[in-house]
């Protein structure tokens, strides 16, 4: 799947021109930069002023952040690593679900299991953290509730903290956190925003964001921010709609006190979904090749999922610099499908004969409630200035779901639908619907944490601060799967020093513990994951925040993860069966360089190397060890109404073990490979403003999943009109 010399030599031109761009502002505003910054205040307060007025409303860098310790820190001061991505970098880069978002973030690397469902790694292991405004929710692989196929046009920002994260969410894994922080009525003037865009595929896409007073004085303020999108694929036959609806009030209650009710609504439609890939041999054993746009799905398949949250949340600034904050939430996920797998697949390579369907029929829902307060602030000890943060959370989770088989033998009970025929390029989708056998109970399961947590901020001397903090964890869950009860104390401890105005070193510790959903082919629970983390680097921050910088090498061990067992499913049943694997080990380096290098140029820039090992060598071997990833956006100052920019994305060779033909197993892989992309927009007027994007430039053939092949997203275009007011 190489490209061509011309293709190549594009590719070089454009990479090194965007180098050229950011080493020229490198080496001559960051100097400038630099001589301006000042010492960071060792607390820092809740609200602050914007200096450098609407430059940074458009910068890709956060000043402050609760990510990582709950506590109120600038990014140079939380000791992980941590990347941010704003509204303004996810509309340069038309990232519109949370699933574009990790694809285009530092560390992250990702699976497309299927049409519809997707997987995430960082340093080697799975991402299951996925919070909102800070509250946990647990995930699994079975089902896609919808957690990274959430629009992001009703979030503020997504906060990705790689590592362990137990004091921030309990249970979890040592991948990496993903907190969504949603969009508040924040503006006592009318404001807002409408757009609309078309793209490949006949993707129309329609956003209105729209915020104002509510009252005379602006104490009250109310922002909806609703959405449709309506689109067909590079898969045959393939259609998907979506429609969203979140709307917030906030009110002013006292001078010091705010409270904000949300509502948050969404609901997708999909026809002709695949579920799994394409098969990977033909009978003979030799690789099979199909065309991206072949479509695996019968034509009476679908998924729809639908999403409801309510919440409230009320946050008290007192006099003395404390605030207290308390967030309550109650989900509900709900999704059915009807699916056809390929399940028998080594077809004959000239025929196409060969390969039978297996037809499943599920539904499901998850329903959460949360609630999760905390109080932090400034106290004094031993004539210094230090800051404290403790708070409680509960949790209660239900999932249960439900499946029908496929059956055309009622005698033997054959649970694959009829044969297939010849399934080949030419493949339609037109296969008798099996007859479905009756709804079985899959999982019914009930998970709660209960937790208290604390973490300080002491300041040892000027230079040198230390972090320490604990979180206690009582997790449980009871239902069709059996019932388990953990507790835990998750310790953390970091220490920042201060090298000068504008460098930091930083060196972390962790532990980690997760109790697992994943079930064994017998359909028991498998023992909670354990082990260690640690994390060493250097952080700086120039130009008072707005452009900082991350240089991490990490350590993690950790026993007894849980992985897929290759064609094997829990009771014989639709869900993936997984096995224990012991002494998984994984160590590298990050560096990712974020934010404005001049008023005119913004940048991210994100490098990761890492090895990961278990007792049978590379770990999670399909997941890439060495990845780039790159984009840059540029107001020309000859025409500061016209904006440029791009970036590409790297990742190096993956395999995976695949059982051939011959019941023998062998290697499949994926060469690396460069995604790249552009976009340029121009304000036309104040308020209208004409945006174009361009994804995987030079239309690089790959496989984003190799248990089966999935192809990743040929190239694509999208232009978008909006209007701002």
């Amino acid at each position: 799947m190489s490209s061509s010399g011309r293709d190549s030599g594009i590719r070089k031109t454009f990479s090194l021109s965007l180098l050229a761009m950011a080493v020229h502002a490198l080496l001559n505003p960051i100097v400038v930069h630099a001589a301006t910054n000042t010492q960071q205040d060792m607390v820092v307060n809740a609200t602050s002023t914007d200096d450098s007025g609407d430059n940074e409303k458009q910068d890709y860098a956060v000043k402050t952040t609760r990510a990582g310790t709950k506590l109120l820190l600038t990014p140079r001061d939380v000791p992980q690593s941590v990347s941010i991505v704003t509204q303004q970098r996810m509309q340069d880069q038309q990232l519109q679900t949370v699933t574009d978002v990790l694809n285009n973030t530092t560390g992250i690397s990702s699976n497309l299991v299927d049409s519809e469902r997707s997987e995430y790694y960082s340093r080697g292991f799975k991402i299951t953290n996925f919070t909102y405004d800070g509250i946990p929710t647990s995930t699994g692989d079975s089902w896609n509730y919808g957690d990274a196929a959430s629009d992001t046009a009703i979030y503020d920002r997504i906060e990705v903290v790689r590592g362990a994260t137990g004091l921030m969410t309990g249970a979890g894994s040592p991948s990496a956190s993903v907190n969504m922080v949603r969009k508040h009525a924040d503006s006592k003037d009318f404001t807002g925003s409408v757009s609309a865009s078309y793209g490949s595929w006949n993707k129309q896409r329609y956003v209105a964001d729209v915020a104002g007073p509510l009252n005379s004085d602006g104490s009250v303020r109310g922002r909806v921010v609703t959405g449709y999108q309506d689109q067909d694929s590079w898969l045959d036959r393939y259609h998907k709609n979506k429609k969203f609806l979140y709307g917030v009030v906030d009110a002013d209650v006292t001078d010091n006190t705010t409270v904000s009710l949300g509502y948050d609504y969404e609901k997708a439609d999909t026809r002709d979904p695949t579920w799994g890939g394409l098969p990977i041999f033909y009978s003979n054993g030799s690789l099979t090749h199909y065309n991206r746009s072949l479509n695996s799905s019968a034509d009476w398949t679908y998924y729809h999922t639908e999403i409801q949250k309510v919440y409230a949340d009320l946050v008290h600034n007192f006099d003395n610099g404390w605030s207290f904050h308390v967030n309550g939430t109650h989900a509900k996920n709900t999704f059915s499908d009807k699916l056809l797998d390929i399940y028998s697949a080594y077809p004959d390579e000239d025929t196409g004969e060969g390969t039978t369907g297996y037809g499943s029929m599920d539904r499901g829902k998850r329903e959460l409630t949360s609630v999760d307060g905390y109080a932090s602030g400034p106290f004094e000890l031993f004539g210094r200035q230090h800051q404290l943060m403790a708070g409680v959370s509960y949790s209660r989770q239900h999932n249960q779901t439900y499946s029908q088989d496929g059956v055309t033998d009622l005698d033997e009970y054959d649970i694959t639908s009829a044969d297939m025929g010849a399934f080949n390029n030419n493949w339609t989708g037109n296969i008798a619907e099996p007859q479905w056998q009756g709804w079985y109970l899959n999982a019914n399961d009930v998970i709660r944490q209960k937790s208290a947590y604390t973490a300080a901020r002491f300041s040892l001397m000027d230079p040198l601060s230390l972090i320490i903090g604990a979180r206690y964890t009582q997790w449980s869950t009871n239902g069709s799967s059996g019932n388990m009860t953990k507790n835990n104390t998750t310790p953390y401890a970091g220490l920042v020093y201060d090298i000068n105005d504008t460098w930091s070193a930083y060196a972390s510790y962790t532990s980690i513990f997760q109790p697992q959903t994943y079930r064994n082919s017998a359909g028991s629970y498998l023992s909670p994951v354990t082990g260690k983390s640690y994390e060493t680097g250097l952080k700086s921050a120039w130009y008072d925040g707005r452009l900082t910088a991350t240089f991490a090498v990490f350590r993690i061990q950790q026993e007894n993860v849980g992985t897929e067992e290759n064609g094997v499913y829990v009771n014989n049943s639709s869900e993936q069966a997984y096995i224990a694997t012991k002494g998984a080990r994984s160590k590298g380096a990050e560096f990712e360089l974020n934010g404005a290098l001049t008023d005119n140029l913004q940048l991210t820039f994100g490098a990761t190397r890492y090895v990961a090992r278990d007792s049978d060598g590379r770990y999670n071997s399909d997941q890439p060890q060495t990845q780039f990833k790159l984009f840059t956006r540029y107001q020309v100052p000859m025409l500061p109404d016209l904006t440029i920019g791009g970036g590409i994305n790297w990742q190096n060779r993956v395999f995976e073990d695949v059982t051939g033909p011959d019941g023998n197993t062998q290697l499949v892989y994926q060469g690396s490979y460069p995604l790249a992309n552009l976009f340029a927009r121009y304000q036309v007027t104040k308020q209208v403003s004409v945006q174009a994007n361009v994804d995987n430039l030079f239309d690089r053939e790959y496989y984003t999943y190799m248990n089966n092949y999935v192809y990743g997203e040929p190239r694509n275009f999208s232009v978008s009109v909006s209007y701002q007011f």
